[in-house]
């Protein structure tokens, strides 16, 4: 039986990861992150449903890893982008 060969990928201020991984078929993005070994290098990460994708697509981690894709665990945002904006027209207008 093969294997399914995925990456997953995380970049933050702990720095930028790009961990291969080789999965028995039928393994979820989940499988493919606690084999990563991800969670030991960022201690504190964020890894639920609103946090992982694949290909910049969000997922679920119970999706289905194929082989070659790119597993993506995403940062959580520190401020929502419609307040970021209007904080900047804040600062323009004031």
């Amino acid at each position: 039986m093969s294997r399914v060969r995925a990456e997953v990928c995380y970049a933050g201020p702990e720095g930028q990861f790009l961990l291969p991984v080789e999965l028995p078929p039928g393994a979820t993005l989940a499988d493919a992150i606690d084999a990563s070994g991800l969670r030991a290098r960022v201690p504190g990460l964020v890894v639920d449903d609103r946090h992982v994708g694949v290909f910049s697509k969000p997922r679920a981690l119970a999706s289905v890893v194929q082989d070659g894709d790119r597993v993506e665990v995403y940062r959580p945002l520190r401020i929502d982008p419609r307040d970021a904006r209007r904080e900047r027209a804040a600062k323009t207008r004031g």
